[in-house]
């Protein structure tokens, strides 16, 4: 059975696969940041749970934000799309702003508000899935036949990214163009427009990462880390003593040595590494399984919404799977030494507000749209 159904007509039908996921993944996270960051909590703010406690706080708000998201039809999203579009470029152009924005390790990304630091990315995030499904809706024709459809998100791709890397946020950027390309393939794009703009990104980032002395830095750190363990390569290093010590089953939930001043970013971007330290390769394992249930299942939506017609929805469920996908395959794959060090948060996971906040208000809207998957598509403007 994909849902629960109740007596009542108008109660919702949750699909128990994603609220599963979701709920693990939240609690998860709670009790990995609960770990990872108590010796340094009570040593800058002479309170072990000071993060603990903010995330959980941070969970709360979250998931009210995200109840009365599920209470608003697809429809609005993608009536609004351009609205939400308009709202993360502003963001985006407001935290560049001197005395604005806060800057923290040389990048500006966060707008301090009363109880959360905004991070305009994670919302350029969300409106970018939203606008670029509701324009494939619309002009999917236009988007398989001309270079005129394909090139007109192009557009507001590379602007997102040019105010991205403005901040610089060269990991969102990714993120960004990633999940657009593959929003693109699935809409059915020709394969040679595919290729040449594939292409082109990749050669940019590469020449991106050349000409950036700290990004090539961090790329041939990466390579041989243990070349220079105690500067560049330290931060890896450090984490992949952790995923060592952790061998098969962990050294105990509390008991990471890595955590205690050695691992830099413990709570944040390497939080997945004192995760792995502590319940070892099983851990590790059973929560990628978990994250791979969740993306699995909005492909899964995907696919189910486009034979009913809701093109709109199946590509929302398609973007948000993109985007977490990549996010997980970045924030796992650099804490292993897979790829070069980058701050990026592991969704639910990592401690972080407006991560949290626009994850789980993206899994809301998806879960909405499950219950709409089995109602006639209704008639839309496709212009």
């Amino acid at each position: 059975m994909n849902s629960v159904v109740t007596s009542n007509p108008a109660a919702a039908a949750f699909d128990r696969w994603l609220i599963t996921c979701i709920c693990v993944l939240c609690c998860v996270g709670l009790l990995a940041i609960a770990s990872a960051s108590v010796d340094y909590a009570e040593t800058t703010y002479g309170w072990a749970w000071y993060h603990a406690m903010k995330h959980a706080i941070y969970l709360c708000v979250a998931t009210l934000a995200a109840a009365l998201v599920y209470q608003i039809p697809p429809r609005f999203w993608d009536g609004t799309s351009w609205i939400w579009l308009l709202i993360a470029i502003a963001l985006l152009v407001v935290v560049l702003i001197p005395g604005v924005g806060r800057e923290v390790n040389g990048a500006q990304r966060w707008i301090p508000l009363v109880i959360v630091n905004l991070q305009p990315s994670e919302v350029a995030k969300a409106a970018l899935v939203l606008f670029l499904a509701s324009y494939l809706r619309r002009r999917e024709d236009e988007v398989r036949e001309s270079w005129t459809g394909f090139f007109k998100p192009l557009v507001i791709l590379g602007i997102l990214s040019v105010l991205l890397l403005l901040e610089p946020d060269f990991g969102a950027t990714v993120i960004v163009c990633g999940t657009a390309l593959g929003m693109l393939f699935l809409a059915g794009v020709r394969l040679m427009q595919f290729t040449i703009v594939a292409l082109g990104l990749a050669l940019i980032g590469v020449g991106m990462v050349a000409f950036a002395p700290y990004r090539l830095q961090r790329f041939l750190a990466y390579q041989d880390p243990w070349a220079d363990p105690f500067n560049t390569g330290f931060q890896l290093t450090q984490s992949l003593i952790a995923f060592g010590r952790g061998e098969l089953a962990g050294v105990g939930f509390g008991q990471s040595v890595q955590k205690l001043f050695y691992l830099p970013e413990a709570h944040t971007d390497f939080v997945f590494s004192i995760w792995a330290e502590e319940t070892g390769f099983i851990g590790s394992i059973c929560l990628l399984l978990v994250f791979i249930a969740l993306i699995s299942r909005l492909l899964w939506w995907s696919r189910r919404a486009l034979t009913v017609q809701r093109t709109f929805e199946s590509h929302v469920f398609a973007g948000i799977a993109f985007m977490l996908a990549g996010q997980v395959f970045v924030s796992m794959g650099m804490s292993m030494g897979l790829l070069p060090t980058k701050g990026l948060t592991l969704p639910m996971i990592s401690f972080g507000g407006s991560s949290l906040i626009v994850t789980l208000c993206l899994l809301a809207i998806a879960l909405r749209m499950t219950r709409e998957c089995d109602k006639p598509e209704p008639r839309r403007p496709r212009s």
